[in-house]
């Protein structure tokens, strides 16, 4: 769950958009309306020149030697649009829309386009349209959308989300799974506006894929349109929080992972506004330090180092080192398994964001009534009937309650320290596996552990694993390993995965499905 954009403002006609241009007098217009007609551009490059520009930095000469040489020239435009809050309220958002272009076959007539969530980014200012200078927030994820697939092919889509960049959101509507598959769907819909003044034509083949928490997004956006009867070609999510009920169960039993003291107030944050009741005053979730400015922190007008340097955040300390009742210190931190204890540890401190009574209520509530993987696999579904108004925030928004019917790939890494890979992808998997009632059809689902061995002479994702395991290896040998398990989740897994998507979907795509 990872990223960082520009605060701008100024809105524009939904009513005189297919005009181009005004003021929008209707701050609360129909979903999806495209806000300025055309979008203004805010990059474009031939294939060669883009080869160049990311050759220059070492950032993009990495971009470069996964995604492969640019076969398209790229064009961006930065679209506004209209779409809703967590409570339905109207509000805009902003998105990238990137343009393959050239002569070649590849890149003109027809393109598929690929709809795409980013992972979690604490400041507000992120822009994935802005990708000419990778200091700004968002732009070293829209540069690598550009490199891997819009100079390869595809239109891309990649929405900045509701609370970000020139949204008027004051709060970002973080993993609320509804909400988010709306802000997608109407960033796809502003986006097909768009085209015919751009002259560019979707194929009518429609993608989805997304990181860390735009693994989640991508998913619940799967469902969303699956359950509205539209058509989706294929999907690759990439490490994300898809069971989110047991993670949040592993999360509060000790095994915090790296991140959290970043995507905790900013889930907080989201479900307050969505179900309006997770507290009364924050102090019954945050400790005393922390609790008068946590509702309104994140996402943020300045860097997470400035927050941390003003104290505003702590760094890793989720919990408190003292457990919250007798009988819990075996779990404050836990110390096994040992490998992951020195992990785990990190998320314990006397300088910590949540209080010891939310944890205990929580760990209160999950022993009466258990959820179905955490501690132990029973159902391998949520808890049925939570009472703890976290965990049934959680439960609503987990992605347990349906079955993809289209060619799904989950990708990821084993040793994530992020958004565990067991936890989350494998139990995904288990549960849409046979012999589970929920399983896919045959041949629909794929699992890309891109941090696990080549399994043989034809392992569909050889290179992908073998590129990987170099990639790690570098990481490692620079700067230690603790300094590759910093990079594992947002920085080394997030290229491969992106290449085992796009094979992946080149395959569906050549297959006629």
């Amino acid at each position: 769950m990872q990223s960082t954009a520009i605060w701008m403002a100024a809105i524009v006609a939904a009513a005189l958009a297919a005009c181009g241009g005004a003021n929008d007098p209707d701050p609360g217009g129909a979903r999806g309306a495209l806000l300025q007609n055309p979008p203004p551009r805010t990059f474009a490059a031939s294939a060669p020149d883009l080869g160049a520009q990311l050759s220059a930095t070492p950032t993009g000469r990495e971009m470069l030697a996964v995604a492969g040489a640019p076969v398209c020239g790229v064009q961006v435009h930065s679209i506004e649009y209209h779409t809703v809050g967590a409570r339905g309220e109207a509000t805009n958002a902003t998105a990238a829309l990137m343009l393959p272009r050239g002569e070649e076959a590849a890149c003109s007539g027809p393109r598929p386009i690929l709809l795409y969530g980013h992972g979690t980014d604490p400041q507000r200012a992120y822009n994935q349209a802005e990708i000419s200078d990778l200091a700004l927030p968002g732009a070293a994820s829209g540069l690598q959308l550009a490199a891997t697939f819009a100079a390869h092919g595809y239109i891309v889509v990649a929405p900045n989300y509701a609370g970000y960049d020139r949204s008027r959101l004051p709060y970002h509507p973080y993993l609320v799974a509804d909400q988010q598959s709306k802000d997608m769907i109407d960033a796809l819909t502003a986006a097909r506006q768009a085209l015919p003044a751009l002259s560019a034509r979707d194929s009518g083949q429609l993608l989805l894929s997304g990181n860390s928490q735009g693994g989640h997004v991508a998913l619940a956006t799967q469902r969303a349109l699956q359950a509205a009867g539209e058509r989706v070609m294929a999907s690759a999510p990439m490490s994300g929080p898809y069971a989110l009920a047991s993670y949040g169960e592993a999360i509060f039993l000790g095994r915090v992972p790296l991140g959290s003291t970043v995507f905790t107030p900013l889930l907080v944050t989201a479900y307050q506004q969505a179900y309006g009741n997770l507290y009364r005053q924050p102090d019954e979730v945050y400790a005393p330090r922390y609790a008068p400015h946590m509702a309104t922190l994140l996402p943020a007008e300045v860097p997470l180092a400035t927050l941390w340097a003003q104290g505003r955040l702590p760094v890793s300390a989720l919990f408190s080192s003292s457990a919250p009742a007798p009988g819990l210190e075996a779990i404050t931190p836990p110390t096994t398994p040992p490998a992951q204890a020195p992990l785990f540890a990190l998320g314990f401190g006397l300088d910590h964001l949540v209080g010891n009574g939310q944890r205990l209520a929580y760990l209160q509530d999950a022993a009466a009534r258990p959820d179905g993987v955490v501690p132990a696999w029973t159902t391998g579904r949520p808890a049925a009937a939570p009472g703890h108004p976290m965990r049934q925030a959680l439960r609503a928004n987990d992605l347990r309650d349906w079955v993809p019917a289209r060619p799904l790939l989950l990708c990821g890494g084993q040793a994530d320290p992020t958004v565990f890979f067991g936890l989350n992808t494998g139990v995904m998997q288990a549960f849409w596996s046979a012999p589970s009632p929920a399983a896919m059809a045959p041949g629909l689902l794929s699992v890309l552990d891109v941090d696990a061995p080549v399994s043989g002479v034809d392992d569909p994702f050889a290179a992908v694993k073998t590129g990987f395991a170099l990639s790690k290896a570098g990481a490692t040998a620079q700067g230690g390993p603790a300094a590759a398990l910093t990079l594992y989740h947002g920085v080394l897994v997030p290229p491969f995965c992106h290449l085992a998507a796009r094979g992946f979907f080149d395959r569906v795509i050549a297959s006629g499905q």
